[in-house]
């Protein structure tokens, strides 16, 4: 492939020599019969769904000098479904976590949920209607530690109780920590007792953090609000704004991308790129007009 202009997306070689290992061993594992290696580089294939998860752009819509949409797809799906994206944004939790000086895993979790609306399109087999946020589409239900690192994801109907959703997201944090490991959970009055109750068979203490009475707005609380700051980093990832994918597999898919990606930025020392200047159509900053020639009056 020639060589490209790049976007402000794409993975540095610092960032991608954290993600490669898990790319290659996938590789390895998949080996052609042939022994051809494939057409594309994986980079490209990754900076791809990293550039489409940053401006939520259409399969179609991708950037002709990315690898064809029909292959990043393909890759998109088959690492959703064999876990390989789930895989490299753990190893790339437990690295944050190490770097921070803290165990692997953590000992406390906070759990949220968040409505989002369903794009045209969606199937509305996996849709709903939140009565109490008056939101129809889909909620999202995310388990971060206290640094904010994403442990679980789980995306339902936006008509389902927050209680059902908190009860798969302290599955999914028994599943991904070690056993024992997570001990406390923090939540909010929107979850019931029967979180609690699926707490203590997990081994997990729950519990529901009372809102002050005479708070007017949002006000955050203490170590809770952590978990309000990853949601509102999801927003910078317009794929994330609503639910564009037809199955909810592959809305948890686009969370451990972009968290995938801010933590590598966090282990590299980059920032993310803000919305501010930011062209969705060409994926670069442009030009501020009538500074050319302008000098400085520093």
């Amino acid at each position: 492939m020639s060589e490209r202009q790049s976007y402000k997306t794409d993975l540095s070689d610092e960032r991608w020599a954290l993600i490669e290992p898990v790319i290659a061993s996938w590789k390895a594992q998949h080996a052609s019969v042939s022994g051809h290696q494939g057409r594309y580089p994986m980079r490209e294939i990754v900076n791809a769904l990293l550039y489409q998860g940053r401006t939520g752009c259409q399969w179609e819509l991708l950037p002709h000098d990315f690898p064809p949409s029909g292959a990043v797809k393909y890759y998109f799906y088959t690492w959703r479904d064999d876990g390989t994206d789930q895989t490299i944004h753990d190893l790339l939790r437990w690295q944050v976590r190490e770097k921070k000086g803290r165990l692997a895993d953590p000992s406390l979790a906070v759990l949220d949920t968040q409505s989002l609306h369903a794009a045209a399109g969606v199937s509305k087999a996996t849709t709903g209607r939140d009565a109490h946020k008056k939101v129809p589409g889909r909620k999202r239900g995310v388990a971060v530690d206290v640094l904010g690192l994403v442990i679980a994801v789980v995306v339902v109907a936006a008509s389902m109780h927050d209680n059902a959703v908190g009860i798969a997201l302290l599955d999914g944090v028994v599943a991904s920590t070690a056993p024992g490991a997570v001990k406390k959970a923090l939540v909010d009055q929107g979850f019931k007792t029967a979180v609690v109750e699926h707490g203590t068979k997990v081994g997990i203490d729950v519990e529901i953090v009372q809102r002050n009475p005479g708070d007017t707005g949002f006000v955050p609380q203490p170590k809770r609000w952590v978990v309000e700051q990853v949601n509102g980093i999801l927003m910078l990832y317009r794929r994330l704004v609503r639910d564009y994918e037809h199955r909810p597999a592959s809305s948890v898919s686009r969370v451990y991308w972009a968290i995938s990606d801010r933590m590598a930025r966090m282990l590299t020392g980059t920032s993310t790129p803000s919305w501010r200047g930011w062209s969705s159509v060409s994926g670069r900053l442009p030009r501020r007009p009538g500074r050319r020639g302008r000098r400085s009056r520093s």
